[in-house]
């Protein structure tokens, strides 16, 4: 142990560990060339984060302006003759509450099923000791780059008689392979000793995974809800291929028709001005009515997405 004698002049702290012996208080000052990075970088966060609001303040600004200043390309970042009139045309749909409906429950089982499904088999690939284990790992890789193609996959879902039914959306996709070898990542770096303990005190496998390790992974169980969440919610070509019926469209479909015209503003009880009005900024209505509930979730998560993508990507 070193003990820096205090010079004439200098603050002196005492520390309760130390008794009445006096301790030097040193100050380490970053060097030039650390502080001008600092100032860089943090020009170059401030430069990234304006350049990636600028789009989404824009969408905001038109959204809310009304059809002049649209079509003559004055609206910037504030709106500029504030109209409503497509929000009101749009939320007045007995039809997009329902399929706004369809959207919460279908995001909600699809990514519970997802959830439990992606956690068990990633758990089970973690295991080195599994037979069979490099089989089932390039199994799972070799789905990312080759499917059963369209046709067939609508044939697949036409003979389960899925068609024209929630299982149509939460299942088909109800494991991503990216997700899965981010969780198995994650379960190899678990503590063993932990699991061995566990088993000694009579859990089994199951018990294991609910008990211990499930627990102490939310960072990537955050993460991988999120992913599953945002993927469901902002999902519409299945619901357009598989369901023929309108009030079990998400409301991605729905919107989707009516930015393609598929819904015309007189079926919606607009008069002429009014569709003069949603046609100017319907792309814009559409596209922050169907963001702005993950946006809102996001923050909430934000914590457990960096740590969970971190954890799961370092060896110990």
């Amino acid at each position: 142990m070193v003990t820096i004698p205090a010079e004439p002049g200098t603050k002196v702290e005492q520390d309760p560990r130390l008794g009445s012996r006096p301790t030097q208080t040193i100050k380490i000052k970053d060097s030039k060339s650390y502080s001008a990075f600092r100032v860089f970088n943090g020009i170059a966060i401030i430069v990234i984060c304006l350049v990636t609001l600028y789009p989404f303040m824009n969408i905001i600004a038109q959204s809310f302006s009304s059809e002049g200043y649209i079509n003559a390309g004055q609206v910037n970042l504030i709106p500029r003759g504030f109209n409503v009139t497509t929000f009101e045309v749009v939320m007045s749909d007995s039809m997009f509450w329902r399929n706004y409906a369809n959207t919460v429950i279908y995001t909600v089982v699809a990514t519970a099923i997802a959830m439990v499904l992606t956690t068990c088999f990633a758990y089970a690939l973690s295991k080195r000791h599994l037979k069979g284990r490099s089989f089932f790992i390039g199994l799972a890789v070799f789905t990312m780059f080759f499917n059963g193609g369209l046709i067939p996959n609508y044939v697949l879902i036409n003979a389960m008689g899925f068609t024209n039914t929630i299982w149509a959306i939460v299942l088909p996709n109800a494991i991503s392979v990216f997700n899965l070898l981010v969780m198995k990542a994650f379960f190899e770096n678990f503590s063993q000793e932990l699991e061995e303990a566990a088993e000694i005190d009579g859990l089994t496998t199951y018990g294991i995974l609910w008990r211990i390790v499930i627990p102490l992974s939310k960072a990537v169980m955050a993460t991988m809800i999120l992913f599953y969440a945002v993927s469901f919610w902002n999902a519409w070509f299945q619901a357009f291929l598989y369901l023929d019926r309108r009030e079990l469209y998400p409301v991605t479909v729905y919107l989707r028709n009516l930015l393609a015209g598929a819904t015309g503003t007189e079926q919606m009880g607009g008069a002429a001005g009014e569709g003069t009005q949603i046609a100017s900024n319907v792309q814009s209505v559409t596209m922050l009515l169907t963001t702005l509930p993950i946006i809102c979730l996001y923050p909430f998560l934000q914590k457990y997405f960096v740590r969970g993508i971190m954890l799961g990507s370092v060896k110990a």
